[in-house]
């Protein structure tokens, strides 16, 4: 029944003549009115007693977890997320919990951390569980105390290479000064997760914090970032909507600089072919329009892309170690962007000039319709999966642009639209709007 996990209990009896009884009592007495090493004293005599026992039965009983809840830590492990279990249970309670509920497996090894109390027992403790690998660490919130006291880093260091481990009686102020050790030395992200009240400090303390809503309140719920009702609910929200919001705020990052960046890269070659002028190349409502209502509804909706299902996401956990990498937002894809927008914006501004150096004059109509195209040509580029509502923000963007250019007259001017619509004139109109093509699609 241990090895299943279970609460074991033995239960057992034992007869005393009034001679063993009278001789109990006052030992017990003494060791009560003891001033050093009571409890010791105490516990002592207690352990004295239990000797020559009738076995009378055993019990078994199990810690009720909620539904899922191995599959939901099987599937963190898979992501490559490490867990650690902190609690204020005894700790045979806490070695049982970590085996029924799979955080360690059943033919992985356990080293329990034996009770230290001065340097020289936490440094041969630590030198023993050093030669261990592969091994899951349980270890008593005193003997933690001690170690952190001495030998924090080196402690630290150890548990972070351990599949799991298992912190038992622990405070709710240790637990957070865990969490504040694990950003400190690994340089990782936390997240914490609790049910209860001594949770809330653990919380507060982790990078993320999730309240689970149970039987002992809602004091964890109401500190949290998130709630949630049953534990299992982790696996969606870190599998599909942390993956996704992680892949959905780079995207939408890295085009909103994009838009901007190619922009002051059209104004910047304008000025420098007219010996760095002081002359605005779109003014008045051509720039409100263009961060506004021509290409603000394409860029957002790169919220509603996902590059996998939610269904794959769950399925395939092992999907979430990519983003440890930070492979999507990184100073690499950073200055990519980069080059990507000062490349556009250049041939954009010089393809304008050169291949319509005959209608200078209508150069900012030119440019700007350019420049509306590629913005709405890159975003449909880089959508994974379309939804429904990204397709009539491309329509809506290239309709209300369209429609604006019968009443900002002040701003184009009367437009030739007989040698704009020609064979030649629209062929070289598309190689000025398709010039990013090539490079566009080296960096995706």
């Amino acid at each position: 029944m241990a090895r299943e996990g279970l609460r074991t209990l033995v239960v057992a009896k034992r007869a005393l003549t009034e001679e063993q009884y009278q001789d109990f009592e006052s030992r017990y007495s003494q060791a009560k009115l003891s001033i050093h090493d009571r409890a010791l004293k105490v516990a002592a005599v207690v352990e004295s007693l239990e000797r020559e026992m009738e076995l009378l039965c055993l019990t078994g009983v199990e810690d009720q977890l909620q539904a899922d809840v191995r599959p939901t830590l099987e599937m963190l492990r898979n992501a490559g997320i490490k867990i650690w279990m902190l609690t204020g249970d005894k700790l045979e309670t806490a070695t049982c919990i970590a085996k029924s509920s799979h955080l360690v497996s059943r033919t992985q090894d356990i080293h329990v951390f034996r009770p230290v109390t001065s340097r020289g027992e936490a440094h041969l403790e630590l030198n023993a569980f050093r030669r261990k690998h592969d091994c899951a660490l349980v270890i008593s919130g005193d003997s933690l105390e001690v170690c952190l006291k001495y030998y924090e880093h080196e402690l630290v260091e150890l548990a972070c290479q351990c599949p799991a481990v298992v912190c038992c009686r622990c405070s709710p102020t240790q637990k957070a000064h865990i969490v504040k050790l694990l950003q400190q030395h690994a340089g990782r992200r936390t997240c914490a997760i609790g049910d209860g009240g001594n949770d809330v400090s653990m919380i507060q303390a982790a990078d993320c914090g999730i309240g689970i809503e149970g039987k002992e309140g809602r004091q964890a719920s109401l500190a949290a970032d998130f709630s949630i009702t049953q534990f299992k609910h982790i696996g969606r929200l870190l599998m599909v909507h942390g993956r996704s919001s992680y892949k959905r705020s780079a995207a939408l990052g890295q085009f909103v600089m994009h838009r901007g960046l190619i922009i002051s890269t059209m104004q910047a070659v304008f000025s420098s072919v007219f010996y760095f002028a002081s002359v605005p190349l779109y003014q008045g409502f051509l720039m409100v329009g263009y961060a506004t209502l021509y290409t603000m509804f394409p860029v957002f909706s790169l919220v509603l892309d996902q590059d996998v299902k939610p269904e794959m996401a769950m399925l395939y956990p092992e999907l979430y170690k990519d983003l440890t990498k930070g492979r999507s937002l990184s100073f690499k894809t950073f200055l990519v962007w980069v080059l990507i927008s000062i490349y556009q914006g250049g041939i954009l501004m010089f393809g304008a000039l050169l291949l319509f150096e005959s209608e200078f004059v209508h150069v900012v109509a030119i440019s700007f319709t350019a420049l509306i195209l590629t913005e709405l040509l890159m975003v449909a580029l880089t959508i994974r999966t379309w939804h429904w509502l990204m397709a009539v923000a491309e329509v809506l963007s290239l309709g209300c642009y369209v429609a604006s250019l019968a009443f900002l007259n002040e701003y184009f001017g009367k437009l030739p639209w007989e040698s704009f619509l020609s064979v030649t004139g629209f062929y070289t109109f598309f190689i000025v709007t398709s010039s990013y093509t090539v490079l566009n699609c080296k960096s995706q």
